[in-house]
């Protein structure tokens, strides 16, 4: 058999797939496997050699890979999309108001946070959203302005907001060393995006590749205790989400953008993006105070992913449908 006919061949088991069809499957399933595995057979992982440097220990490095094809996908294809106002927009009302509040609740309970809901895991659920939820919706109802807009999502992915709302507000010891670290390969993305578009192009698959194996390796540091307790208020935080971010979005579109019955378009930024599970992690890594939250924040986080992904298309649809504006873009140019 041929390479090109492995390549095309019908899949026996249509893994991947199927993942793609779950909502944030790609990175939800991984995730609950690892946290099945560090709960049920946590040896299994600890062989060491190549086995254990990739499922368990793996997890940063693969972040690191995730952030680098991040910056590389702002300067490159993408970016030339982008109407200004509007990624201004998207960025300021779905992700800096609302880390401000956050920063700002934070100095008021502490970075404990509220009913069992730390500071950490409300900026790593709030403070990014879904990229590619973002470009299936607005590249089917909205323009270039909007598909543009995907410089938002991708700006505001990682560690990095995170990193800085809680340094600059004290609430985290953040070295400027260690803000310097998780920075320099998204930097090192930018050049590369910028100056080589072949790369922007090879670099776009990243995450299909590396979300999976990511997300589990995150998941072998998470008991199952804790995703069980996690989860639940993961849901409250998924429909916050949805609710004040997409809300906060559809007001920008509406009264500052002035689109009119496209506004609804904005509901489809109310999501939190899959490697938002990855940010207490690093966070932690940089302020060692904070380890005590990881946990929690992660399954938190992988829930709210879930609710986002599913819910927030669904009220978009609903908001553009009641305006008249639930027609492909395609539909009304001809």
């Amino acid at each position: 058999m041929t390479e090109m006919q492995l390549r095309s061949g019908r899949s026996r088991v249509p893994v991947f797939a199927t993942l793609q069809k779950i909502p944030a499957g790609m990175m939800l399933i991984p995730l609950a496997l690892g946290v099945l595995m560090n709960t049920f057979a946590p040896a299994a992982l600890e062989i060491g050699g190549f086995t254990t440097a990739l499922f368990k220990e793996g997890a940063l490095t693969l972040i690191a890979v995730l952030i680098l094809a991040t910056g590389a996908q702002i300067t490159g294809s993408h970016s030339g999309k982008a109407a200004a106002s509007t990624t201004l927009v998207v960025l300021v009302c779905k992700t800096l108001i609302p880390a401000l509040l956050v920063v700002i609740l934070g100095l008021v309970v502490g970075v404990d946070g509220i009913a069992g809901v730390s500071i950490l895991a409300l900026l790593a659920i709030f403070g990014n959203s879904n990229g590619a939820l973002w470009l299936a919706f607005a590249g089917q109802y909205g323009d270039q302005r909007d598909t543009g807009a995907y410089v938002a999502s991708a700006f505001d992915d990682g560690p990095f907001l995170a990193l800085i709302f809680l340094g600059a507000s004290g609430l985290g010891d953040i070295p400027v060393l260690a803000l310097a670290a998780a920075v320099i390969p998204f930097i090192f993305g930018l050049i590369i995006g910028a100056v080589d578009r072949e790369w922007t192009k090879a670099l776009d698959h990243v995450p299909n590749i590396v979300i999976p194996f990511m997300s589990f390796a995150v998941g072998t540091a998470i008991d199952l205790k804790t995703v069980l307790t996690g989860g639940f208020a993961g849901i409250f935080l998924g429909l916050g989400v949805v609710c004040f971010t997409g809300g906060l979005t559809y007001l920008g579109y509406r009264y500052v953008l002035r689109r009119g019955p496209k506004s609804g378009i904005g509901f489809a930024a109310g999501t939190t993006a899959g490697n938002a599970v990855a940010v207490p992690a690093v966070v932690a890594i940089a302020d060692p105070r904070l380890e005590p939250f990881v946990a929690s924040a992660t399954a938190q986080a992988a829930t709210a992913v879930l609710v986002t992904a599913v819910l927030a298309p669904v009220v978009a649809s609903w908001a553009l449908k009641r305006a008249g504006g639930l027609k492909p873009t395609d539909a009304v140019v001809a």
